[in-house]
């Protein structure tokens, strides 16, 4: 009789699948790595901006010691950029590491943590690590129904995630929407409000979520500095709430989670406006590229507001695994979302114009 280690619901867990690494696309198929295109984990096409990589060199004369564990200076940079005190800035190995942090500081076993259908894995993953269960409201236009998520509120529910853009299916919730969930929150539940894809919104569609921030005492906003500051391999994101939320954090949070590399570039992009404006630049002409493509092939996509888009490839369940793999010979990575759910879809990562007009040729080669 064998032994079962740890709690059943631990053991449940479906570990998160990242999208594939080049080199093992590469490995997996005998193809040259500098030929391969990866769309598939929403990344920044641009790569990191300069001023983070020189910012990152300096740092590297002091790797020997421990980093700064409270990330004064970054905290400092985070507090002139949102106008916010320190004591409400939470730094994470990532904003995964800030969603985390947030089901195990405030749901127990046994309590209840709500999100979307098809909205970030991450969710549920986090909610099944703290042995709670979980309340997941059917999406509306593949986004979230705040009003039906307002209404499933339980006397349990202690966290709720809303992710404005939605991944993967992109979907943008307008601020009056918003502000009218928050007022129906009760006071005793904490709401994260996951902003992953934010700086790429049009300025008429961006809004001040930190003003909320400052009415709600249970609201907590991430950002992560993943997507559109280039710095995905660096892990470096955060949160701000007020201190009744930090505290609690902060407390749980592990000791030098964010390394001194990222701190150092971290800084560096928050302060690089010209580099942000780039990379919104892209997305946006990238966005119009792959969804002309799409709507000459006819194929059914769901507009995005991220730096991503989600289309339908087929109507059998087997269609997007299939059309991924043949994607994959040909060393285009892009990223199934049978796991959300989804097995008629593929989520691609805007790219730079000719990795864009790579898939977009592939893609019509496999449709006919």
């Amino acid at each position: 009789m064998s032994i079962q280690f740890g709690p059943e619901y631990v053991r449940a867990i479906a570990p998160y699948q990242g999208g594939k690494p080049i080199a093992e696309v590469a490995r997996e198929f005998g193809l040259d790595e500098a030929k391969i295109i990866k769309l598939a984990s929403n990344e920044n096409p641009l790569g990191m901006p300069e001023s983070a990589r020189v910012a990152m060199q300096a740092a590297v004369a002091d790797i020997g010691r421990y980093p700064d564990a409270n990330g004064f200076d970054l905290k400092a940079a985070i507090m002139a950029k949102y106008d916010v005190p320190a004591d409400w800035i939470t730094l994470g190995n990532g904003s995964n590491d800030i969603l985390e942090l947030a089901t195990h500081a405030f749901v127990q076993p046994g309590q209840a943590a709500m999100y979307s259908e098809f909205s970030f894995v991450v969710y549920g993953l986090a909610t099944q690590a703290a042995g709670a269960r979980a309340i997941v409201v059917p999406s509306k236009d593949f986004g979230h129904d705040l009003p039906a998520m307002a209404a499933a509120i339980t006397e349990d529910t202690r966290l709720i995630f809303i992710a404005n853009p939605n991944n993967p299916t992109g979907t943008f919730l307008p601020s009056a929407d918003i502000a009218a969930f928050l007022q129906r929150v009760p006071p005793n539940v904490v709401v994260v409000l996951d902003e992953a894809y934010n700086e790429y919104l049009p300025p008429e569609l961006q809004f001040d979520a930190i003003a909320w921030v400052r009415q709600y005492p249970n609201l907590l906003v991430s950002r992560t500095m993943s997507k559109a500051y280039g710095l995905a391999g660096l892990r470096i994101g955060f949160g701000i709430a007020q201190p009744a939320v930090t505290d609690l954090l902060n407390r749980i949070r592990q000791p030098f989670n964010v390394n001194s590399l990222a701190q150092a570039a971290a800084i560096a992009a928050l302060n690089d406006k010209p580099f942000l404006q780039r990379s919104a630049q892209v997305n946006t002409e990238g966005y119009a590229q792959l969804t002309e493509a799409f709507e000459a092939l006819k194929l059914t996509y769901v507009p995005s507001f991220g730096n991503f888009v989600m289309v339908k490839v087929g109507d059998d369940d087997g269609a997007g695994a299939r059309v991924n793999l043949a994607l994959l010979k040909q060393g285009i990575i892009v990223r199934p979302v049978g796991n959300y759910g989804l097995p008629q879809w593929l989520r691609v990562t805007i790219g730079l114009p000719h990795e864009n007009a790579a898939f977009i040729s592939a893609l019509k080669a496999l449709l006919g």
